[in-house]
Order: structure tokens, then C-alpha cells, then sequence
């Protein structure tokens, strides 16, 4: 029997999933969805999860007018506009009908976080489920108008029809569908892929009408009424305090109103070998609260502070070097993991292979600098910010301040570049702070030095390799021992290595080593954080090992990859599929005609593959170099296996474009101390590459049938070894240490 779907009809919701409907202004409908929450190290399975409460996802107008609410940050990864077109899909609206609004930070919404490449995976099917439930709720409503079963009524672009004797638009019965209980989750049929309409095709950035004409919209362009402006003078060495300032004569300069001495928050860096995390609180400095922000830059540069350096100050870069160095000479502080007999293998090898390399801090330089507004009221905050994580930087208020957390209302604002700065909220817990202490809306910002000298920096470290060959050229031990930051086993953020990385599990007989040095320095994730300099380390030197044993790179990674794999002793389940890996290499190949390709004296060719935050790509680089030493990418092509669907093509391709010319970037930066001073204060001595010397790229996708995944990282670290390979091959010489300067090269 077919039954009418009205109210009384449905089944009991669980509280896992269920949508909650609700009449809006206007006659409209609007949706909202119950979402687990998900732990990206889980590689984007599903585990038992809290539950959160329902919030409105989707708006329709009595026009026809569908608004979404994008939940998630839009750091330039195009997730404002791709996780609405999850849900316009499955609602079966016209894409040019659809308004998109930044969600607030609300906890209705489920996860909110942008980073880790998660946004994808993470929201793949539950965002698609709210736009079909939404449909069900407009089909059923249309089938109690019509007294027919709803199982009899078809959706096109935003229409209900049944037969050709009833046709509506879905405004026409949003608010009858409002009214209505939702269907179960598990009841919910999605589209098969063969008929996606939006989904597959190129989508403009919704944000891209008010970037192109200028209009008022990332976190720097946000005005408060009565608000006032803030900088920040922090110490030149990190955690260092302020013993005293000339208070009397700042005060006295135009448009300032006050001053702040800020204490700080942090942990007691005086203990021995102390381990600073990515986020460790509220560094110490002075404010200058002013009615215009020109005005409080100014006054800063008045300033004349008498700072307690504290510990970091006997810190220096080429001290770190040779403290490196004698560390690879000696034995490891740690095993991470061993596999068979090394030092047997290496032993009886016919051939050996040993190479030191080595990589520096380098600071994320996104173009919008940190910074927040904030406003307390009454005893309640209300903060705009540009944060990757703006349910982590609100706990981080509530904590530093005292204030609960349901009295702050964050605002995600559209953010001007993050590469995983803005993973952590110092900024935010900042401008918070200066609001709890000025009886005015304070905007603060970060000038580029501040965000050049305090940033929490991608760690460097130091890695001491060795290979044994057989007499066939096989690869029969292969050793790593990483000097990197921390005590014990206990490393500085993002400065460790897995047990899993390749070719871990891949070589018969294997170590991988570690000894930390102490260090008084933020450190945190960086775009594909470990990864970009882990891949470049990995992949050079089995280039390396390639030329040693006579074979082709791509043979020796395709031979690795096929090799029965020894079971993980890292700490984590090995999650890397070989066959996706060689898959884009083999693609990659094929689209750069590596086969045929053969390199000549300035003119070389390198590859590069890597699996990182659940995608797979591999690189191959062409590069020419001159008698000075500088080096112009010509071409780079690229594949990429991130699963059965490409949801927005245009803005997969400029992901991985700009992932390409990112790593291309991190070979010319780095970060030095000079007695705890950072050095690199601008894009002068931290450059990016410009236009003039981005290559001509050619992305291929290798279509496979795992679910999507995201695109913000995967494509960066095959490029940094395909890039050096491709010198190597043009010059002769190898690239062991990053910058590119300091090996003899620089980009044309």
C-alpha cells in the first residue's frame, strides 16, 4: 500500500540524524541537520561521535530563492562554495538560483574547522543529505496539496512535478513543507553520480563578484561602529617580557588613548629542554590602543622597551647546525621504528649510499596578516576573526579570559590566506583580551612583520641517510636518523617523523632514528605540515639511490610500491594504498612522456610522488638551469587520485596549481635566530615566486572508487623532490639543503 506522506506518517527520528523544520520571515523553509563530529587522524571514518543541535542550513524565499549557509571557514580552499553545492545538488535547485552565507561559529552546525584537507571527506555525504532531506520535506508537502503519493512526484531545477497536470516551485509550498516532520536519514536515497547537475561542474567562488570589485570582505575589512585600533609590540625574541617602556611619552602621541601592558600566558621556558606548543598562550608585549590604526603603528614606533630576553635569546641558527651535526655523528636518542638486521644488511651491501640533508624553519606569510575584532558587552564577547578553528579559539577566550563560551559569539569572516597559521588563535585570544580591557569595539592587526617574527614556524631538522644495494641494485637497508626539536620523544608541533614513512615497510632491513634538541621557538603546522619537507627528504634520496643502482626513479618507487609490505611499527595503521600511488605515478608518466624524455646538460627532467591527508599525486618537473645556477620550471604536470569525484573542477586545478607554486616557494624561504632575533622580517627575505616564474602546469586525475577527498595539501609535496631531481639531472649537482641559495641555485 502506498501511503501519503504527511506528518502522522513518519517514523520516530533518531537523535544521530534527524532535520528540524521551522517556518522563517517571508514563507520560507528552513533546514537543519544533526552531524557527528570527525577526527581527521581517523582518515575520515566515521566512529562514534557527540551529538550536536539542529541549526538552519538552507533558506527558500517565496521567489524560488534558495540561501545556504557555508559552515565551514573559507581560507581560498573554495569550501564556501563547494560544501553548498553538496546540498544544492541533492536539493535539485538551479545552481544561478542558490545565495550563499558564511555561517557563524554555532555548535548546530557540527565540526567547523578548515584544515587538514578534512573539509571534503568530512562533509561529502552529510551535506548531501540535507539538501535531499530537504527535498523530501518539499515532496511531501506537494503531495498533500496535490492528495497524491509522493512517491508519484519528480524535482527539476527547483520544481515539484506530478504528471503534467501539477507543477510548482519549490517557494510556492516552502512554508506547508515547514511545517512537517523530516524523514528518517536511513530512508534518504541520494542521487546517483551519472545525474549530477552541479556536482562535476566548474562552480565561479561565490566570493569572487566582491573580491574582483573591491568590496568588504575578509577579516581586515571589518569596521565596528566606535571601534578603536590596536597594535602589538611583542618582544623581538619569543616569550621574552617587558621589564619597562617610556609610558608617559607614548601616551602623549596623537590619537593614542591607552596603553597595555600585557603579562602573558605562557609556560616557564626557564625549565630545562622545554617543548613549546603550537598554540601555548598569550605572548607578552604592550598594546597601543589608538583611534585609528596609523596612529597606533606610529606611536609604536616610538617605543623604547627594556625586554627580559629570557631563554630564547641564546638561540642561534648555525648553532643549531653544528649541534646537528655532531648529534648524526653519534647514536639516536630514539628508535621510531626497525625492521630486519641494518647493520648486517649494510654490511654485506655491494654498494652504499650516505647523504645528510637538510631544511630550515620557514614562516607561513599568508597576504592578510592576523589579527581580530572584538567587543565586550555586558559581560558577553563578540569577536570577528579569520580563524581556521573557531570553536578551538573559542575555548582558547574562554579559558584566557574567563568568560563561559556560550557568551561569545565568533563571526567567521572570509580569510585572506592561512596555510595552517590560523590553526591556532593567538590573534583572536588577543584582541579578546584588549576588549576586556578598552570600553570599545578593538580591532586589532598584525603588521607583516609582527606576522614575519611571530609566527609559529614549520620546524627545520637535519636527516642523516644511508642505503645498502645489492649486486642487482636492490634496495636491501635503508636507514633515516632525524635530528629535529623537542626532548625525547617529545617533539616540537609538527617536527616528528611516522613510522610509516615511505619507504617504511617497503625495505627489508630498516631504521628510522631520532634525536630532539631543545628549543625555545612556536612551531606548527604549515601547509601539508611534515609532508613538505618529509616528502622532499624521502624522495630525493631514493633519486638518489635510483642512479646508484642504474634504474629509473619511476621504476624504483613503482618496485617499492609493489613490494609485499612489512606490517607497521609505528605507532598507527599504514594507510597509504600503493596501488593509488603507483596509479598517478604511472598516469604521470604517461601525460610527460617520462619514458622518452632524456635529460642534457642544463636542461633536466625529475619526479615525485607522495601520499599525504588522503590524496595521492606524483610531479613530474621540467627544468632548465644556467652557469650561474639559476633555475627556471618550465613545465610541471601533475596527477592526483583524490577518489571517485572532482566536485568543483575549476577550483580543483587552481588548488593544486597553487599547492605547485606554494612548494615551489618554501625552496626559496627560510627562518634564521640570531641570539633568539628572527631575522626575516618581509617578503623581501622570505620571498614567494612571482608570475614571471610560475611554469606552465597540466593536471591529470586518475578517477578512482574511494570517496572524495580534499585538495588543500596533497598536491604540495611531490613538487619540492621533482623540482631538485630535475637539477640534479640538468647539473650533476644534488640539492641537500633548502633554501635553494644555499646549495647554489635560486629560481630565474
Amino acid at each position: 500500500m502506498t501511503a501519503t506522506l504527511t506528518p502522522t506518517a513518519l517514523p520516530p527520528l533518531t537523535r544521530r540524524s534527524f532535520l528540524k523544520i521551522s517556518t522563517v520571515v517571508g514563507g520560507g523553509l528552513a533546514l537543519g541537520l544533526y552531524e557527528t563530529a570527525f577526527d581527521p587522524s581517523a582518515a575520515a571514518q566515521r566512529g562514534p561521535a557527540k551529538d550536536v543541535s539542529p541549526k538552519a542550513f538552507i533558506t527558500i524565499a517565496p521567489t524560488g530563492i534558495v540561501t545556504i549557509k557555508a559552515k565551514n571557514a573559507e581560507i581560498g580552499q573554495g569550501m564556501k562554495t563547494l560544501l553548498p553545492m553538496l546540498i544544492a545538488e541533492e536539493l535539485d535547485v538551479d545552481w544561478a538560483n542558490v545565495r550563499v552565507e558564511q555561517a557563524d561559529l554555532d555548535d548546530t552546525y557540527g565540526q567547523q574547522s578548515s584544515g587538514g584537507s578534512m573539509s571534503t571527506p568530512t562533509n561529502w555525504e552529510p551535506q548531501r543529505r540535507v539538501g535531499a532531506a530537504a527535498r523530501a520535506m518539499l515532496v511531501a508537502a506537494a503531495a498533500n496539496r496535490w492528495s497524491c503519493p509522493a512517491e508519484e512526484i519528480t524535482t527539476d531545477h527547483g520544481f515539484l512535478m506530478h504528471g503534467s497536470d501539477h507543477k510548482l516551485s519549490y517557494g510556492e509550498v516552502a512554508a506547508e513543507a515547514a511545517k512537517l516532520s523530516p524523514p528518517p536519514f536511513a530512508s534518504l536515497k541520494l542521487k546517483d553520480p551519472k545525474n549530477f547537475r552541479i556536482i562535476g561542474k566548474s562552480q565561479t567562488n561565490v566570493d569572487m563578484p566582491s573580491i574582483t570589485t573591491g568590496k568588504p570582505l575578509f577579516g581586515i575589512d571589518v569596521k565596528v561602529p566606535g571601534m578603536v585600533y590596536a597594535v602589538i609590540q611583542r618582544c623581538p625574541v619569543f616569550a621574552g617580557k617587558v621589564k619597562s617602556f617610556n609610558e608617559a611619552e607614548i601616551a602623549k602621541l596623537p590619537g593614542v588613548r591607552k596603553t597595555i601592558v600585557i603579562a602573558g600566558m605562557l609556560p616557564d621556558y626557564n625549565v630545562p629542554n622545554p617543548v613549546v606548543g603550537s598554540e601555548p598562550g598569550l605572548e607578552p608585549g604592550i598594546a597601543i590602543i589608538a583611534d585609528t590604526w596609523w596612529q597606533a603603528q606610529s606611536a609604536r614606533k616610538q617605543l623604547k622597551v627594556d625586554w627580559d630576553y629570557g631563554p630564547g635569546a641564546a638561540q642561534n641558527s648555525d648553532d643549531f647546525a653544528k649541534r646537528a651535526q655532531a648529534m648524526l655523528a653519534a647514536a639516536p636518542g630514539n628508535t621510531i621504528r626497525t625492521d630486519g638486521d641494518f647493520d648486517a644488511a649494510i654490511k654485506s651491501s655491494a654498494k652504499v649510499i650516505e647523504a645528510t640533508y637538510s631544511y630550515p624553519f620557514i614562516a607561513h606569510a599568508p597576504l592578510e596578516p592576523m589579527g581580530s575584532t572584538a567587543h565586550m558587552k555586558d559581560g558577553k564577547l563578540e569577536i570577528w576573526t579569520t580563524s581556521q578553528t573557531p570553536g578551538s579559539g573559542r575555548n582558547s577566550v574562554s579559558k584566557a579570559l574567563g568568560v563561559a563560551p556560550e557568551n561569545i559569539t565568533i563571526h567567521m569572516c572570509r580569510v585572506g590566506g592561512a596555510f595552517g597559521r590560523r590553526l591556532g588563535n593567538d590573534y583572536m585570544v588577543e584582541a579578546a583580551y584588549l576588549a576586556k580591557n578598552v570600553d570599545a569595539p578593538v580591532k586589532l592587526l598584525w603588521a607583516r612583520e609582527d606576522d614575519m617574527t611571530h609566527d609559529s614556524y614549520r620546524p627545520g631538522g637535519f636527516h642523516g641517510l644511508k642505503a645498502g644495494l645489492d649486486a642487482k641494485g636492490n634496495i636491501v637497508a635503508l636507514r633515516q636518523h632525524l635530528v629535529t626539536y623537542g626532548d625525547g620523544l617529545k617533539f616540537a608541533s609538527s617536527a616528528g617523523i611516522d613510522g610509516n614513512e615511505f619507504p617504511a615497510g617497503r625495505v627489508p632491513n630498516y631504521g628510522l632514528h631520532t634525536t630532539a634538541m631543545p628549543l625555545t621557538l612556536r612551531t606548527g603546522p604549515l601547509r601539508a605540515p611534515g609532508a613538505n619537507a618529509l616528502c622532499w627528504v624521502g624522495g630525493a634520496f631514493l633519486d638518489e639511490v635510483a642512479h646508484a643502482s642504474g634504474k629509473d626513479p619511476l621504476d624504483l618507487n613503482l618496485e617499492l610500491l609493489a613490494a609485499t609490505p612489512i606490517p607497521g611499527k609505528g605507532g598507527r595503521p599504514d594507510t597509504l594504498n600503493p596501488t593509488r600511488l603507483a596509479g598517478v605515478l604511472k598516469l604521470v608518466a604517461e601525460k610527460s612522456n617520462w619514458r622518452n624524455r632524456k635529460s642534457t646538460p642544463g636542461h633536466g627532467f625529475g619526479i615525485g610522488c607522495y601520499y599525504c591527508h588522503l590524496g595521492y599525486f606524483a610531479e613530474v618537473a621540467e627544468v632548465t638551469v644556467d652557469a650561474q645556477g639559476k633555475v627556471k620550471v618550465v613545465k610541471v604536470w601533475a596527477a592526483g587520485d583524490v577518489g571517485s569525484q572532482i566536485i568543483n573542477p575549476a577550483a580543483a586545478e587552481n588548488m593544486v596549481m597553487g599547492s605547485i607554486i606554494d612548494g615551489m616557494s618554501e625552496m626559496n624561504q627560510e627562518i634564521t635566530l640570531d641570539k633568539g632575533h628572527v631575522q626575516q622580517t618581509n617578503y623581501f627575505a622570505h620571498p614567494i615566486i612571482r608570475m614571471n616564474q610560475a611554469p606552465v602546469i597540466e593536471i591529470s586525475w586518475n578517477i578512482t572508487d574511494f570517496p572524495p577527498t580534499g585538495l588543500g595539501e596533497p598536491a604540495l609535496p611531490p613538487i619540492i623532490p621533482a623540482i631538485t631531481n630535475a637539477i640534479f639531472a640538468a647539473t650533476n649537482k644534488r640539492v641537500r639543503t633548502l633554501p635553494l641559495s644555499r646549495s647554489g641555485f635560486s629560481f630565474a
